[in-house]
């Protein structure tokens, strides 16, 4: 089955783009500030942290932190297990977006965000041990777990991905799977 180069194009570019603006991110974060004689050994192990730096004062920092698990730190220490499912899931992306139909454009571009952000987690997983994360958000005395760019595209490529699938059972003549 050949793809025609237009919709390669988009899912490529979009892609790029992602692992781009979330490797370059993380490059910055690195610098960020942490408590002195802290490591990314000791990040990753959550046995010192990063320094919070305002962006808007009580409500959003840059924090450097280091996460050697998957979402929320579960499964931590699961470094092979996790980086083995994220190229599974990085060829099955690749794999789905290559088969969809010339109308299913905001499919190609949810599998981009989504490949996009799985490599760029995998690559710091890979080379550090851990993945990067560095956006906090808090609101009050609740902090949400700190987080990065490939978990925004993340997050984003699965809305995407359910937002079409309620539009598309809500289109006439769509059948209802």
């Amino acid at each position: 089955m050949r793809v025609p180069a237009n919709r390669l194009v988009i899912f490529v570019a979009i892609f790029v783009a992602t692992l781009a603006f979330d490797q370059g991110s993380k490059a910055w974060a690195r610098d960020l500030p942490v408590e002195p004689g802290c490591t990314t050994t000791a990040l990753a192990a959550h046995r010192c942290r990063g320094l919070p730096q305002a962006v808007i004062s009580g409500v959003w920092d840059w924090e450097l932190a280091m996460n050697d698990g998957a979402a929320f730190s579960n499964l931590r220490g699961s470094r092979i297990i996790l980086s083995l499912i994220a190229c599974a899931a990085i060829i099955l992306l690749c794999v789905m977006a290559r088969r969809t139909k010339p109308e299913q454009r905001v499919q190609r571009i949810a599998y981009a965000m989504l490949a996009g952000g799985a490599l760029g987690n995998l690559l710091d997983r890979v080379r550090d041990g851990a993945v990067v994360d560095f956006v906090s958000w808090k609101v009050g005395e609740y902090r949400w777990p700190i987080f990065n760019l490939a978990d925004v595209a993340l997050v984003i490529g699965v809305s995407l991905l359910l937002l079409e699938s309620i539009a598309a059972r809500r289109r006439p003549g769509t059948l209802a799977t």
